[in-house]
């Protein structure tokens, strides 16, 4: 890796350094990370997620993603929202996910949040892509420097103070940042990455909702 975080992968292309050559990490740092997302449902996946990742590595989630989605209803919020004291014993005795019996419990009332965000604002994708920061709050090249440098922006921290306002729990500034890289709110692919180019060209033609 040099010093501006870019490896270059067996296939010859450069790519952001922290997969690690990873299979699965490699595929989802290609096929998935930073690309814009306006579905309710994957959003509040997303978000959950990064709540259970708080403490741990991504990669411990991202290989235990279809473990959640199996839990927690593929992440129907409507359906999560209905979960009582049975379910979150049955999380809880899950070894296929985290057994965090706080972050299980917050996923739970995060649904119940959603809904109410969903109600309010039309869609969960309309609330979060409003906040979607301008040219001139964006680093001018993103590089490796820029990104440990920043686990948390001005944005991230609004968002988190808003939802937290609004009874979420566990989206602190710098899980919320997390999920803005994750949805495409942001394009954090390093500067010589290849798919930072083809991130700008979806943000591009993507219609807000």
């Amino acid at each position: 890796m040099s010093a501006t975080g870019i490896i270059i992968g067996e296939d010859g292309r450069s790519r952001c350094h922290w997969h690690a050559n990873l299979p699965d990490y490699l595929r989802y740092h290609d096929e998935e990370w930073g690309r814009p997302v306006t579905d309710d449902i994957r959003l509040f996946e997303k978000i959950c997620l990064e709540g259970f990742q708080s403490g741990l590595s991504w990669l411990t989630i991202l290989r235990k993603r279809e473990n959640f989605r199996a839990a927690f209803a593929a992440f129907d919020f409507e359906k999560v929202a209905l979960f009582g004291e049975e379910d979150i014993a049955r999380c809880l005795a899950d070894a296929g996910i985290i057994r965090h019996r706080g972050k299980i419990v917050s996923t739970i009332n995060n649904a119940k949040r959603a809904i109410a965000l969903r109600d309010e604002f039309g869609s969960l994708a309309h609330y979060f892509w409003r906040y979607e920061p301008g040219h001139n709050e964006r680093p001018a090249i993103v590089d490796r420097d820029h990104i440990v440098a920043n686990p948390t922006t001005p944005t991230s921290v609004v968002i988190s103070k808003d939802l937290k306002k609004r009874g979420w729990t566990f989206v602190g500034p710098t899980t919320v940042y997390a999920f803005m890289q994750a949805m495409g709110l942001v394009n954090d692919h390093l500067e010589g990455c290849y798919c930072r180019a083809e991130v700008e060209a979806m943000r591009a033609a993507l219609v807000r909702p």
